[in-house]
């Protein structure tokens, strides 16, 4: 084989790279839009459906800080109100056993006043009875 052959048969592989070349490059961006074809359409779904998702989460996250903070409101609240309940239940407690014993007093003094006078009264009874039978 002369030279002219040998560089005409290099330059033939060198054609023969460059189709193969262009073939698969051609054949690259066919499968390239095929596959972008195939999954864009359902990562631009995923991608509403999470940007949609991360919003309701946000949302959620935004009411639960709103709501643990109205948590801590309303616990400070309840303790007051049960301290100021309880507070109330033994006043009335202590203001009732209060008026019932100086009620009872009360009574107590009538009733030995009465007592007093009947006494008398049945000593009374007792020295005309006497004086009556002698």
């Amino acid at each position: 084989m002369s030279e002219n052959e040998i560089k005409n048969q290099i330059n033939l592989k060198q054609d023969e790279i460059s189709k193969i070349e262009e073939e698969f490059k051609g054949k690259s961006s066919s499968i390239k839009n095929e596959v972008e074809g195939e999954y864009n359409p359902k990562i631009n779904e995923k991608n509403s459906k999470l940007k949609a998702e991360q919003e309701r989460f946000d949302e959620a996250i935004a009411k639960a800080v709103e709501w643990n903070a109205k948590k801590k409101e309303l616990k400070i609240s309840l303790k007051g109100l049960k301290k100021e309940s309880s507070t109330l239940i033994k006043e009335k407690k202590k203001t009732l056993d209060l008026k019932l014993k100086e009620t009872n007093n009360e009574k107590n003094t009538k009733i030995k006043a009465i007592n007093i006078e009947i006494k008398a009264l049945q000593k009374k009874l007792t020295d005309l009875e006497k004086a009556s039978t002698a």
